[in-house]
């Protein structure tokens, strides 16, 4: 009895030492386990942090590439509307009267406008009737329209003596304005976001109207686009019919001669001699560029023949954004070309 009692008590013994040694296996065991699961879930989370990593830098690399490619192919827009104005044949030269045409450039559909100067409204020539039926046009209290008015003349005419609702250096001090007036001519359409009471909405709206390089109070008409026609009171059905002929004759290569409309309204296409160049590139990517460039067309005053380029820049510029695209529904109906051309 006492052998085997001795012998169970030796067992019991054997078993509870033999019980620690367990659970600290166990225990290793579940640290090791708990260890693994955490190198995973770290080599996880640096794996989909490399992804995302990796995914915003192919796309960082895609919108560079695709904004290089858009601003060639706007760039060689430009390029192909200095060449279409030197066409040698006058039926088949480019129209600058607000026509839009479109190529295809590579992988990038093109959109071009040409606009002659001489069919905008110079706002250094232009006297304050003309001006005040200008800014007729934006939707702004009449003695708001009038005060711009006035401040505009202030700016570009040579004397201190303020016009009605006007603005000379007085009022730019007391406005807290750190300029005053330059009292001389404006030398580009940006100096005119100076002007006291001038906002960037505006400016917008009086862009595409406006210009400082035709030197002529007289606007033409006949190379005048839609937008300045109806700024100028001309009958919208008068523009609309104007529209279609022009585009009619550009599309099948006729020269358009002047043809009157109505009293005062002859509808004309043709070249001017300073021209504004929009281009305005799209990929199908959905990348675009939009350039804007003011050239002198030399041709015209002998000037390849002495040696200078056919065309000087006169202003050039690269718009971040466009609020009216040239790939607006809006402006489909100023397609000459609807079908692209490589």
């Amino acid at each position: 009895m006492l052998t085997n009692n001795s012998e169970g008590s030796r067992g019991s013994l054997k078993t509870l030492r033999s019980r620690p040694l367990a659970f600290a296996q166990q225990r290793d065991q579940g640290f090791a386990l708990v260890l693994v699961l955490w190198v995973l879930s770290l080599l996880m989370i640096m794996a989909a942090s490399f992804s995302l990593t990796m995914r915003r830098e192919t796309g960082v690399i895609a919108g560079i590439t695709g904004g290089a490619q858009a601003l060639a192919a706007a760039e060689s827009g430009i390029a192909m509307a200095e060449m279409m104005l030197m066409n040698p044949d006058p039926a088949k030269r480019w129209h600058s009267d607000g026509n839009i045409y479109q190529i295809q450039f590579l992988n990038a559909l093109v959109r071009i406008r040409l606009q002659s100067e001489t069919g905008k409204i110079d706002l250094n020539q232009a006297n304050q009737a003309q001006l005040q039926q200008l800014m007729a046009q934006v939707p702004m209290e009449p003695e708001k329209q009038t005060a711009l008015v006035s401040a505009i003349m202030d700016w570009r005419d040579q004397d201190d003596l303020v016009n009605i609702d006007g603005a000379e250096k007085k009022e730019y001090k007391e406005a807290g304005k750190l300029y005053q007036p330059r009292n001389k001519p404006f030398q580009s359409l940006e100096e005119l976001q100076m002007v006291l009471g001038m906002d960037e909405t505006i400016l917008k709206q009086l862009e595409p109207l406006v210009t400082v390089y035709s030197g002529g109070q007289q606007l033409n008409l006949g190379q005048a686009s839609g937008e300045v026609m109806l700024a100028m009171g001309v009958d919208p059905a008068l523009v609309n019919q104007c529209i279609q002929l022009r585009n009619q004759s550009a599309a099948a290569g006729i020269l358009m001669q002047p043809v009157p409309l109505g009293p005062g309204v002859d509808c004309g296409s043709g070249q001017g001699n300073i021209i504004e160049i929009i281009a305005e590139s799209q990929l199908e990517n959905g990348s675009g560029a939009i350039i804007k460039t003011i050239v002198a067309n030399n041709q015209g005053a002998g000037g390849t023949a002495g040696g200078a380029l056919p065309f000087q820049i006169l202003s050039w510029k690269r718009e971040e954004r466009a609020d009216t695209s040239l790939f607006s529904e809006d402006k489909d109906s100023l397609l000459v070309t609807p079908n692209a051309k490589s």
